[in-house]
C-alpha cells in the first residue's frame, strides 16, 4: 500500500502490523511442531527421520485447537492484568490532578485539543528519563511518566513526550505491541521449555543407544538401529532450528513494529503540539538516560526511548535518537542542538553535599572606586581614577 502523507503512513502501517501479528500468530505453531517431533523421538528413538516428519504432521493437526485455545486464554489473561504486571515491575502510581497539577494540566489541555479520551496517569519513581503508554480498550489506557523525566525537562518538552504517547494511543500502537510481546512471550516460553526438553533428550538419547548398541546380536540389527540413531539426530536438529527461527522471527516482528510506530508517534507529537523543537529537545534530553532499572524488555519496548549498546542494539526496537531528530528536522523543520552530554560520575546531589571551599570560592568583582569612594584596594583604585571621577555609583552619599 502506497503512503504519500502522515494518515496514509498510518493506515499502511497498520495494515502492515495485522500481518505480522498474524505471522507471529503462526510462529506458535512452529513451536508446537518442533515440540510434536521432540516428543516423537522420546517415545521411539529408532525410527526414520520421515517417519518422524509425517507423524509430528499428525500430531500438529490433533494439538491445533488445543494450542490455539491456550494462546487465546493467554491473551485473554494479559487483556485484563497486563497492567497490573507492568505496574507490579515498574511500581507506577495513578496520579490526581490535585497530586501532579503541572503534568495533569498539560496531558489534559492535549486531550481536549483533539478530543481525545483522558487516560489514566501514572508516575514512576525513578531518576530515569523516560515515559510510555500501556492499555487495550479506552478502560485501560494510561500514560506513565518517571519522576526523573518531570525534574529534567520543561514544560513545552513534557507535553512533546506526552503528545508522543497519546499519538501511540490515537494510533492503536499500544494494543498491537502489547499483544506482540504478549505473543512473543508465549514463543519465548515455550522454546525454552523445549529446550529444557532437548537437553534431556541428549543425556537418555545417548544412554539408550549405548545401550541398544551394546544389545544388539546381528549386523542387520545394528544397521537399522544406526539408521534409526541418524534419523533421530536429524529430527532433533531440524527442531532445534525451528524453535531457534521461531525465536528470531518474533524479535524481528517485534522489532518492525516499534520502530517504524516511533517515527510516526514523534511526527504525531508534531502534529499536536506544533512545536518540532520541543520534540526534538526532549529526545536530545531522554537519549541515553531512560533505562529503567529493573525493568523487563517487554516494559522497555513499550517505552519512548529504549536505549541499547553493542550486541543488543541489533534487536532494539526503538530507532536510534539520531535517525529521528533527522526526520523531525527534515520533515516538520525543526532544529537539531545537537547531542547533549551526559552527566559525570559526580553527580549534582553530590557537588551539593560537598562543604565549599573557599579556595575555589568566585570572588566577588571589586567595586569601582573614586575620589569618594572607601575602597581600600590600591588596584581597584586605581582603575576607578583611570575610568573618571563618576564611576562609584555610591557618591559621597555611599557607604561610609
Amino acid at each position: 500500500m502506497a503512503a504519500y502523507g502522515l494518515y496514509t503512513h498510518i493506515t499502511s502501517n497498520k495494515f502492515r502490523s495485522m500481518l505480522l501479528l498474524a505471522g507471529l500468530f503462526l510462529l506458535i505453531y512452529v513451536l508446537v511442531y518442533a515440540g510434536a517431533l521432540v516428543a516423537e523421538v522420546l517415545i521411539d528413538g529408532n525410527r526414520p527421520a520421515d517417519y518422524y516428519l509425517v507423524a509430528a504432521s499428525r500430531d500438529l493437526v490433533k494439538a491445533f485447537p488445543y494450542a490455539t485455545v491456550a494462546a487465546a486464554l493467554w491473551i485473554v489473561i494479559a487483556y485484563f492484568f497486563h497492567q497490573n504486571m507492568i505496574d507490579a515491575v515498574t511500581g507506577g502510581q495513578d496520579v490526581t490532578r490535585k497530586q501532579q497539577p503541572r503534568l495533569y494540566n498539560l496531558l489534559e489541555n492535549l486531550c481536549i485539543s483533539r478530543g481525545i479520551p483522558m487516560p489514566k496517569l501514572k508516575i514512576m519513581e525513578s531518576d530515569a528519563r523516560n515515559a510510555f503508554a500501556t492499555g487495550l480498550n479506552r478502560r485501560q489506557y494510561a500514560v506513565t511518566v518517571t519522576t526523573g523525566l518531570l525534574r529534567a525537562l520543561n514544560d513545552k518538552e513534557i507535553e512533546a513526550v506526552l503528545g508522543h504517547e497519546l499519538t501511540h494511543i490515537r494510533n492503536g500502537d499500544v494494543q498491537l505491541m502489547v499483544v506482540a510481546v504478549i505473543i512473543a512471550g508465549v514463543v519465548g516460553f515455550f522454546g525454552e521449555l523445549f529446550f529444557r526438553m532437548f537437553t534431556n533428550l541428549s543425556w537418555n538419547s545417548s544412554g539408550g543407544s549405548s545401550s541398544s548398541s551394546s544389545s544388539s546380536s546381528s549386523s542387520s540389527s545394528s544397521d537399522s538401529n544406526s539408521k534409526g540413531g541418524g534419523g533421530a539426530v536429524i529430527v532433533i536438529i531440524i527442531a532445534v532450528v525451528l524453535i531457534l527461527l521461531a525465536w528470531l522471527l518474533s524479535q524481528v516482528v517485534k522489532l518492525a513494529l516499534s520502530r517504524s510506530r516511533e517515527l510516526l508517534a514523534d511526527a504525531g507529537s508534531v502534529e499536536l503540539t506544533k512545536n518540532p523543537d520541543a520534540m526534538i529537545s526532549a529526545l536530545r534530553k531522554i537519549e541515553n538516560r531512560g533505562e529503567l532499572p529493573g525493568a523487563t524488555s517487554a516494559v522497555m519496548e513499550l517505552c519512548i526511548d529504549n536505549p541499547r549498546e553493542g550486541f543488543a542494539d541489533l534487536f532494539a526496537t526503538h530507532p536510534s535518537v539520531d535517525s529521528r531528530v533527522q526526520a523531525l528536522v527534515k520533515f516538520a523543520g525543526g532544529h537539531d542542538p545537537g547531542p547533549l552530554a551526559l552527566p559525570s560520575e559526580d553527580t549534582e546531589e553530590e557537588l551539593e553535599d560537598r562543604p565549599e571551599d573557599p579556595a575555589n570560592r568566585e570572588a566577588p568583582p571589586p567595586l569601582p572606586s573614586g575620589p569618594w569612594s572607601d575602597a581600600k584596594d590600591p588596584a581597584a583604585a586605581s582603575q576607578a581614577a583611570s575610568q573618571g571621577p563618576w564611576v562609584n555609583p555610591a557618591g559621597p552619599w555611599g557607604r561610609h
